[in-house]
């Protein structure tokens, strides 16, 4: 599809962004270069968010969001409420949304992406009624996330988190919880449990080698090895999804899980700390439409748009 002429855009902005406003530049040219006139809306924090779209959107026809995973799930509840699709200029560390949808993680070439107006149906997952498009944690990476200081973040990027995932690794202990699934309820000991609704997180790892962000499921593990340090052997297994072969990593898919741990345990979603066990995690089908590069496109699946 093309845009009309006077569609408007409403672009958010990170501004603790590692990029600063400057390199909003080129995406503003991009945009209205393609007859998209832009209006831009900084944020400083996370529930800025939801608020700027729900009180925006009824002068804009798209939304953008210039910002990390988590900035840009975030903004996911108030844009499925307003109807209208989004848009994503990849400014994040991982980038792990823009890369399952192969959009270009150079913020030019991601805004041409959006003026061809190309538009995808996505999943989203839910767990406490917080939105996630990759995946949501409980163990290891909620501890990196709670202890990554946001300077380092901001000054090193990946190179902070692999220092901070060092430092978490070597303190770590097992915790207990309880997995129902169908009905069914299992007791497990485990260093993590992660539930994906997407398909990369962690900057590249695989979810689970046959996940999609448009399946209508979601796909858990729990690591539950004895020793942590047997993780090293398992590295490549977790960047092509098939670490479910190993006995340790317990998986399975579902529309719906529930957890609850012997005491409230945080859960990071797309690599911001949300809420805490007992935890209900859902899919809303096809929930969300977002513009993204037609090459590659993703199969249609038989399930409803979602609807409030």
């Amino acid at each position: 599809m093309s845009w009309p002429g006077g569609t408007r855009a409403l672009l958010l902005h990170n501004a603790n962004a590692r990029q600063g406003a400057s390199a909003l530049q080129p995406v503003r040219d991009r945009l209205e270069a393609g007859g998209i006139m832009v209006s831009v809306e900084p944020f400083e924090n996370l529930p800025e968010i939801a608020r700027d779209v729900a009180r925006l959107h009824r002068e804009a026809d798209l939304v953008v969001v210039c910002g990390g995973d988590g900035s840009i799930s975030s903004a996911a509840p108030a844009v499925i409420e307003s109807g209208l699709p989004l848009g994503i200029i990849p400014a994040g560390t991982a980038n792990d949304l823009a890369r399952t949808l192969s959009i270009p993680l150079d913020f030019a070439a991601a805004a041409d992406v959006i003026v061809v107006g190309n538009q995808r149906r996505i999943d989203v997952g839910m767990v406490n009624g917080h939105a996630f498009f990759n995946v949501a944690s409980i163990g290891l990476s909620s501890e990196l996330a709670q202890k990554l200081d946001p300077a380092i973040k901001k000054r090193f990027g990946r190179l902070g988190y692999a220092v901070a995932a060092l430092r978490i690794v070597t303190g770590a202990r097992r915790f207990r919880a309880k997995i129902t699934e169908k009905g069914r309820t299992i007791k497990v000991g485990t260093y993590q449990i992660a539930i994906g609704n997407g398909r990369l997180y962690g900057g590249g790892n695989v979810v689970e080698e046959k996940a999609a962000i448009d399946d209508g499921s979601l796909d858990l593990y729990s690591l539950e090895m004895r020793n942590l340090w047997k993780l090293a052997l398992m590295l490549g297994a977790f960047r092509s999804g098939t670490h479910g072969a190993w006995k340790e990593v317990r998986t399975a898919k579902c529309v719906e899980f529930d957890i609850e741990t012997r005491a409230p345990m945080p859960i990071n979603t797309d690599g911001e700390i949300v809420t805490a066990t007992p935890a209900h995690f859902r899919v809303l089908p096809h929930a969300i439409s977002v513009l993204a590069p037609q090459s590659g496109a993703l199969p249609s699946h038989p399930f409803p748009l979602y609807h409030k």
